[in-house]
């Protein structure tokens, strides 16, 4: 299963032979600066900026060169809350101008407003990505470390689809919601969205404080994960969870007589594609690493061109 990836409004010609040569995804980390305070926030993010983050010019450039790949990859602006910074809109703008597919996650804070969503897709924005990790008020906010958050999240869920912007929500499962799974999904059912994100927690930045899974619990979301698959009108696919791949083909459909065809669940990918295979992840120095949750040095932009890296 891969990581957390945006397609675009027009279909991907994505094969195993472009894994040698161009990411599918790549998720650029605009700043680190965010209004909340998540308790399992990779980034550990502050309320600030880092004063070296990529200035406007050097992002661009950076876009410019996601643009030179043999396949140019769908580009994920990340944060931190990307609408923290001040030039994001010229961002959106430049990368759809170079040809990129390009998607945001923002934070639910009141920096996500409809004017702002508006004006993101009329830039050209593909999809936006919310969090929702929790089925109540209490499990969300308390992970979210601030009041009021589920309730933003829902009317920033709501303003997008109302604009037809296409809608992606991403749950980070831990010991506190796993057993929300299922109301998690009816809850989404009753919103317009593509698909599903379900992480599991790769406990890095504050999340190295965070209890993790059991195998026992696991197993346990991957069975409700995998009966909503069949039923829910969205697509669900999971990141950093590759024994769900197992799970998955322990319990295939499988149709007709004599030699019987398995037939993958909708959204089971086949592709592979994990850190470092398919993903790109860019910091907001520069730092390249193989995902946000692999933190292993490959290269510095812009002292070295991405697509040599």
């Amino acid at each position: 299963m891969f990581m957390n990836s945006t397609p675009p409004r027009r279909p991907i010609d994505y094969s195993r032979r472009d894994l040698v040569h161009s990411p599918l995804v790549v998720f650029y980390e605009t700043t680190q600066a965010c209004d909340l305070v998540c308790q399992h926030c990779r980034a550990c993010a502050q309320t600030r900026s880092h004063p070296g983050e990529l200035s406007t010019r050097e992002s661009k450039l950076l876009l410019e060169q996601l643009s030179e790949f043999p396949k140019p990859p769908m580009v994920v602006l990340t944060g931190g809350d990307p609408l923290k910074r001040a030039d994001i809109y010229d961002l959106v703008e430049y990368g759809t101008t170079c040809g990129l597919s390009v998607s945001i996650t923002p934070s639910a804070t009141p920096l996500v407003t409809r004017d702002a969503l508006r004006r993101l897709r009329d830039l050209g924005l593909a999809r936006v990505a919310v969090s929702l990790d929790g089925a109540d008020v209490a499990t969300h906010d308390a992970f979210r470390g601030v009041a009021g958050s589920f309730d933003r999240t829902l009317e920033i869920l709501l303003t997008a689809e109302s604009l037809g912007i296409p809608v992606q929500v991403n749950t980070t499962i831990t010991p506190a919601n796993f057993e929300q799974v299922d109301d998690m999904a009816n809850l989404l059912a009753e919103q317009d969205i593509v698909l599903w994100s379900v992480f599991f927690l790769v406990p890095v930045g504050r999340g190295d404080g965070i209890d993790r899974l059991s195998a026992e619990q696991c197993e346990d979301v991957f069975s409700r994960l995998w009966h909503n698959a069949q039923r829910q009108p969205y697509m669900i696919k999971t990141t950093d969870a590759p024994h769900y791949r197992r799970f998955a083909i322990q319990n295939q459909i499988f149709k007709g007589s004599g030699d019987r065809v398995a037939v993958p669940p909708r959204g089971f990918s086949t592709l592979g594609v994990n850190d470092g295979k398919g993903v790109m992840f860019i910091g907001h120095t520069g730092f390249v690493y193989p995902s946000g949750f692999m933190p292993i040095l490959c290269g510095v932009f812009p002292q070295q061109h991405v697509v040599d890296v």
